[in-house]
């Protein structure tokens, strides 16, 4: 077995040992802590398939600012230890079942007699001076532009609907008119003073008379 063969086993060990902790950590902390460590092992694993681009990104994007904001989210958040912990218990047969259908499935695709060297030869190594990045941008802007720019067109259609969503009016919510604040000016609009005599409720005796009997 060679060096190179070792560490993919020991690098996808970990990331389906830490995927595992990820579902089944009962605390949320713990639980973003493991998933960033299997997108690290996972960036290893592109290393290792010469896809430096990709790893280098996984790690600066989703390792980078992605888990941090899901781990600064969780952390601002009071989350029910113990709700979560009923629900893990409530779901876990039908997670086993739904996790073992997929590994099944995973099995029956991607198994030697689909995927094997035999009928897919390993890919010839690259020099040293070749850059995995030049290749990709290259394909993606000659190649495969017209769906790049579809895919960046449809990214921006959601980031506008989503802008929209949470800009829209609620009929329940109160806003403040900062214009109109800053428009007022010193006079009946601002504030007015009425002059209303003091009535006491039924059953209750006003000051002025209580002050009275006392004085009496």
């Amino acid at each position: 077995m060679g060096f190179e063969k070792f560490l993919f086993y020991v690098f996808a060990a970990i990331t389906v040992v830490a995927a595992g902790m990820v579902v089944t950590r009962r605390n949320p902390v713990h639980a973003v802590l493991f998933l960033v460590l299997a997108f690290v092992s996972t960036a290893v694993l592109w290393l290792l398939l010469e896809a430096e681009f990709l790893g280098i990104v996984l790690v600066l994007v989703y390792v980078g600012a992605v888990m941090v904001l899901f781990l600064f989210v969780v952390m601002m958040l009071d989350i029910d230890i113990a709700a979560l912990r009923g629900q893990f218990i409530r779901y876990l047969p039908v997670g086993l079942m739904i996790a073992a259908v997929m590994v099944l499935n995973l099995f029956l695709v991607l198994g030697p007699a689909n995927f094997g060297l035999e009928l897919f030869a390993k890919p010839a190594g690259q020099p040293a001076d070749y850059s995995n990045t030049v290749e990709l941008g290259l394909d993606l802007y000659t190649t495969y532009l017209y769906p790049f720019e579809i895919a960046a067109v449809i990214l921006l259609v959601a980031i506008v609907a989503a802008i929209r969503l949470t800009l829209r009016r609620r009929p329940e919510t109160k806003y403040q008119d900062a214009a109109s604040q800053v428009r007022v000016k010193k006079g009946p609009d601002r504030i007015q003073l009425v002059s209303m005599p003091a009535v006491a409720r039924p059953g209750q005796r006003s000051r002025a008379s209580a002050l009275k009997e006392e004085s009496e």
